[in-house]
């Protein structure tokens, strides 16, 4: 598949810079992904197509402020750390900006008195980078929240840019489809009898990695740290036996479900797409291990039956798991829809409930 098949045009006064408030007041569109019938709905309305006994899973990992401003020790240049991805105690993996930061090279920060050193380089901007001490409990007075690159407008509040049920800390951006529920909401879903199962998929570099190649197949996934426990495997997998449905909050609750279901199955993620025909459920297994699961139009789903999202990016992997869930007929015309009725996009806009 070529990557312009996953291509759309998205006027900039759609990217919305700023949350609303409260968080769920955006907007909601309903779609069916066998026929593409569209509702328009408000967020708070989801509880409306949920029923007693589906299970809602949430990805409770946090952002932490992994933003980080460093001068060159040499020459007093200017350089940017994204930490990505905590690697041991002293060791990250990163995305640096600056020019000519090669391996050797230590940076300073300027708030406090530890250095860096750039240890390896690898792919690209991303270099690994180890610090003289450990940086965990003072990435706060270091760094700051990372925003994507399309948010331009200063965010006030950075709890915005986190979920209400954030946990554990690891990732570089937040898993923005769970910004539009509100502790009430998630109260009153309760009492519906709904079901909330947590998962772990720390988000790093493939967020802010565009699709570079043509034929998607060529797309390299980087992996991610992903984690079900034991007791919301055994909820997903009750809920699958007694005819309930598995709700993913985003895409990488749905990367992490759909991981499972291959584990059970003996498979590992990367041979998702060349094993098509395998049984589509058995139970779901408890893992905690990194996964580069890379989903796109050919993909059998296994796990999960319905997904809260948000509208993704041209040409990103995001997109193309949105294809795969439903057609890309389906999905382009739910876009145009969105752009036409005035929906706001991307991280801080509204949200789509694709359902059977």
């Amino acid at each position: 598949m070529n990557i312009s098949d996953f291509d759309y045009d998205l006027p900039e006064s759609c990217i919305a810079q700023t949350p609303v408030e409260p968080r769920d007041s955006s907007r909601l569109m309903i779609l069916n992904r066998q026929n593409g019938h569209i509702e328009h709905r408000i967020f708070r309305d989801i509880a409306d197509y949920l029923n007693a006994g589906d299970v809602l899973v949430i990805n409770t990992t946090r952002v932490i402020p992994a933003r980080l401003k460093a001068v060159k020790t040499a020459t007093g240049g200017s350089v940017e750390l994204l930490l990505l991805r905590q690697l041991d105690d002293l060791r990250w993996q990163s995305l640096v900006g600056g020019r000519k930061v090669a391996v050797g090279t230590r940076l300073d920060f300027p708030k406090i008195s530890i250095y860096a050193e750039v240890v390896e380089s690898l792919e690209g901007s991303e270099r690994i980078v180890a610090f003289s001490q450990p940086v965990n409990d003072l990435l706060e007075e270091l760094g700051e929240t990372p925003l994507p690159p399309y948010i331009r407008t200063r965010l006030e509040n950075g709890d915005r840019y986190q979920t209400v049920y954030n946990r554990q800390e690891g990732s570089a951006a937040a898993p923005t489809a769970g910004l539009h529920f509100t502790p009430d909401l998630l109260m009153a879903l309760r009492e519906k009898g709904i079901r909330i199962a947590n998962c772990v998929l720390h988000i790093g570099l493939d967020t802010f990695q565009p699709v570079k190649v043509d034929r998607i197949e060529d797309h390299h996934m980087h992996s991610e740290y992903a984690y079900l426990s034991p007791e919301d495997a055994r909820t997903i997998n009750d809920a699958k036996l007694a005819g309930k449905r598995i709700i993913a909050v985003g895409t990488t609750s749905a990367r992490t479900l759909e991981t499972a279901g291959l584990l059970s199955a003996g498979l590992e993620p990367s041979e998702a797409m060349s094993t098509p025909n395998i049984c589509p459920w058995r139970p779901v297994t408890a893992f905690e291990r990194d996964t580069n699961l890379f989903i796109y139009p050919g993909y059998r789903w296994r796990v999960v039956d319905a997904i809260i999202t948000n509208f993704h990016l041209p040409k990103s992997t995001l997109l193309m798991m949105m294809m795969s869930f439903a057609s890309k007929e389906i999905i382009h015309n739910a876009y145009e829809t969105a752009k036409s009725e005035g929906y706001r996009f991307f991280s801080f806009g509204d949200a789509m409930f694709i359902n059977s």
